[in-house]
């Protein structure tokens, strides 16, 4: 009976997503707020009603944001876009989503929305500031190892899947087997980019539920400084075979104390724009491994200004015409820490579950222990119990801004250190972050007060 009920609940998502594709510009702003109205009661009370009014704002009117999506209609592949948003829409983010929460709730321990993990420790490249740069490139998550994850999250309600590695796409052909067999599936790839070529944009067009990220630090002297010379040259000719082939897709940019104005300018922004890029992910450079370079961490200021440019660049009006996330400073919008299980968590390729892509340690690994019996491990109840880890939500993060909430959660539950080479004590980690949380504080506070005042005083 469910599954009846789940085919006809998509067969209604995917006939009302026909039509918006089908209509004029001016008839597509109607058909967008359609869309939104289906999803809020698709999902009734399981995302705030204010997510909702906030997507027909941006929605509803003749802005910048109507024509992004009219623009994504107009230039990307029919079937293959129509995929996306059945697989990661759909599937990930409606359907998948509503049920993983009924799924928590049952089970007494939350379910992640999305379930992030690494091929392969392999990687083709040895770029300045990556811990994976310091694995030893030999350990590998089997197809069958990648299946079972994905067969044991679907059975939980988990329909989105994230990869990085190592560099993921060395194993691209049993990516591709997973994306056919699991079709109902949607996956992110985070990639350097240097192995797509022709073939591999024909298979994910082909899928239609898979999509590229692909790392970039800036223009060419900045990329190549970081990710070796012709790295630039070589992910911005992917972007141009993915544009070409009409596919979805962005960038991950990690901004660092030498890089954070540079990636986040206008000439930069409409650089990536030209490439066909419609949205990137923002991550703040972690000091994470033995011979990590904390120079490379931004102050306080630069914080600063990348939190608030950031949202000037997405504004509803003005900025620009892409879509941008921080997964630090969007802290507020998520209620804190994502981690643990709570959204999301890791599997690094040697199968330990991570809370987070971040802080490798972990009591649980796949080969031993079932998905469900991993995200019930002790540290994930702790981590989850201690969330959120500050009432300031610009401060989510147990490592970066509350270091001493990891140091607790390791001692409590005994944790050990995953790093698949030169093993680092919570201690270690936690101590590269004491002078940052502590100056970053007093400006998150100031952050706070101004972005959740009471709106009379605004």
């Amino acid at each position: 009976m469910a599954s009846i009920a789940h085919a006809a609940e998509k067969k209604a998502f995917e006939v009302a997503l026909n039509r918006v594709m089908k209509k004029s510009k001016n008839a597509r702003e109607e058909g967008f707020v359609g869309v939104v109205n289906a999803m809020e009661k698709l999902l009734g009370n399981t995302w705030p009603p204010e997510a909702f009014d906030r997507l027909r704002t941006a929605l509803g009117k003749d802005g910048k944001w109507t024509d992004f999506f009219c623009r994504l209609l107009d230039t990307r592949d029919t079937e293959f876009l129509k995929g996306i948003f059945l697989s990661f829409g759909y599937e990930g983010a409606l359907s998948g989503y509503r049920q993983s929460q009924k799924t928590g709730e049952k089970l007494g321990v939350p379910i992640p929305w999305v379930i992030l993990f690494d091929p392969t420790s392999a990687c083709n490249m040895h770029c300045t500031g990556c811990w994976a740069a310091e694995y030893e490139h030999t350990l590998n998550l089997s197809y069958e190892d990648m299946d079972s994850i994905i067969t044991q999250g679907k059975e939980l309600g988990i329909h989105e899947y994230a990869m990085t590695g190592g560099e993921p796409l060395i194993r691209r052909d049993d990516i591709i087997r997973l994306a056919e067999k699991h079709s109902d599936c949607g996956f992110m790839i985070f990639t350097n980019g240097t192995l797509v070529d022709e073939q591999f944009c024909e298979d994910i067009r082909r899928c239609r539920n898979i999509i590229l990220i692909m790392s970039i630090e800036g223009f060419e002297e900045t990329t190549d400084a970081r990710r070796g010379a012709g790295a630039f040259r070589k992910v911005t000719d992917a972007m141009d075979l993915m544009n070409r082939s009409g596919l979805v897709y962005g960038t991950s940019i990690c901004y660092t104390k030498e890089n954070i104005e540079a990636v986040t300018s206008d000439e930069f922004l409409d650089f990536l724009i030209s490439k066909g890029v419609q949205f990137s992910w923002y991550f703040h450079y972690m000091p994470v491994g033995q011979d990590a370079d904390v120079s490379l961490m931004p102050t306080p200021e630069q914080r600063e200004y990348i939190f608030r440019r950031i949202r000037e660049i997405r504004g509803y009006e003005g900025g620009k015409p892409i879509w941008l996330m921080d997964f630090q400073n969007d802290g507020d919008k998520v209620h804190g820490c994502i981690a643990g299980g709570r959204c999301y968590c890791h599997i690094n390729s040697n199968g330990d579950v991570e809370p987070c892509v971040f802080i490798h340690y972990s009591d649980a690994n796949i080969h031993s222990k079932t998905l469900l019996e991993c995200l019930q491990q002790p540290l994930f109840r702790v981590y989850r119990r201690e969330q959120p880890f500050s009432e300031n939500l610009l401060r989510p993060c147990p490592m970066l801004e509350n270091p001493d909430y990891l140091r607790k959660m390791i001692a409590e539950t005994g944790a050990r250190s995953t790093d698949l080479m030169s093993p680092e004590s919570a201690e270690h980690l936690c101590g590269k972050c004491d002078a940052y949380a502590e100056a970053w504080e007093p400006v998150a506070g100031k952050l706070w007060k101004e972005e959740h005042r009471p709106a009379s005083e605004k």
